[in-house]
């Protein structure tokens, strides 16, 4: 994973949460929906099990700096069944937080979390999957820029 796709990835998610925070017509009004706490909680943990994974995977010095950690890395990187079920249930998390929101949005985030997954598991090129790993967060930054609220937000009926 080159400094410059991780960069492309920053800037991706930047611009998406950036426009959240400048343009006044998101999160598009009508259509987003607000997160619960435990959608949030459950949403949050599933983007940290998620991040866990890739730095174990692309970063392993990184990954092994939290203690008791480097079991679990060595595990995701050998991907066999361990790092399928470290995939796999981080992103059903995510999906799982994501599920009040819009049904197209929530396809599109497990359809992209999906291609992730076959792509890291399938003996593919690398190029595919980080190309899948690019779209996946793409994805979930634009649902999260467009269409999330926060559980603290305060709506009017």
């Amino acid at each position: 994973m080159s400094p410059l796709f991780l960069l492309s990835m920053a800037v991706v998610v930047a611009v998406a949460l950036g426009g959240r925070v400048l343009l006044t017509s998101l999160p598009l009004h009508g259509r987003a929906r607000q997160l619960t706490g435990q959608d949030a909680v459950l949403a949050g943990v599933g983007w940290a099990g998620l991040a866990f994974h890739c730095t174990a995977m692309f970063f392993r010095r990184t990954a092994e700096l939290v203690p008791g950690t480097a079991t679990v890395a060595a595990d995701i990187r050998e991907l066999g069944t361990a790092s399928i079920l470290w995939y796999a249930v981080p992103s059903v998390l995510v999906v799982a937080g994501l599920r009040r929101q819009q049904p197209v949005a929530v396809a599109m985030v497990a359809l992209a979390l999906t291609a992730v997954g076959v792509t890291m598991y399938d003996g593919g090129p690398l190029r595919t999957h980080l190309g899948a790993i690019f779209v996946a967060v793409l994805v979930m930054a634009a649902v999260v820029a467009t269409l999330v609220l926060p559980p603290w937000t305060r709506r009017s009926s």
